[in-house]
């Protein structure tokens, strides 16, 4: 495997990149209904891509609010860091623009890994497109 490089992406120019590993990651996989993986917050948002060599791996929100989102990695690249190297990158845009707490809802299986990045759970447990999910906040250290 060759390194994994993150970059902001085009919401316009990288649309079929973002699509593709979305649709992939959380309709396909995880059953989650088209119409509420795509809302109107997709163009507003910061985008990243992971990319191996050329190829789009993994994809990440950054919303004007600090809520982050829409976090996927393609199956076969997890488990090599990718998840962590999209999550430093769009911490890193946020501190940027100065939104020093960022904000995540995230799977409750994947909280391990969003509190190794610094995010704390602050909610009880809910559902969110049937799958259970907690609200995490991280605040710049």
């Amino acid at each position: 495997m060759s390194e994994i490089r993150v970059r902001v992406a085009d919401w316009h120019k990288d649309n079929a990149e973002l699509r593709r590993i979305r649709e992939s990651v959380f309709v396909a996989e995880q059953a989650v209904p088209p119409e509420l993986e795509w809302d109107a917050e997709d163009a507003e948002a910061v985008h990243f891509l992971a990319e191996e060599g050329d190829y789009a791996v993994g994809t990440a929100r950054l919303l004007p609010d600090g809520h982050i989102g829409r976090v996927s990695v393609l199956k076969d690249w997890r488990g090599l860091k990718v998840g962590e190297a999209l999550m430093q990158a769009v911490i890193a845009e946020a501190e940027k623009r100065g939104l020093d707490r960022q904000m995540l809802s995230a799977q409750v299986h994947a909280t391990p890994f969003y509190e190794r990045l610094g995010f704390e759970i602050v909610s009880g447990e809910y559902l969110d497109a049937g799958i259970p999910h907690v609200d995490m906040v991280r605040t710049r250290q």
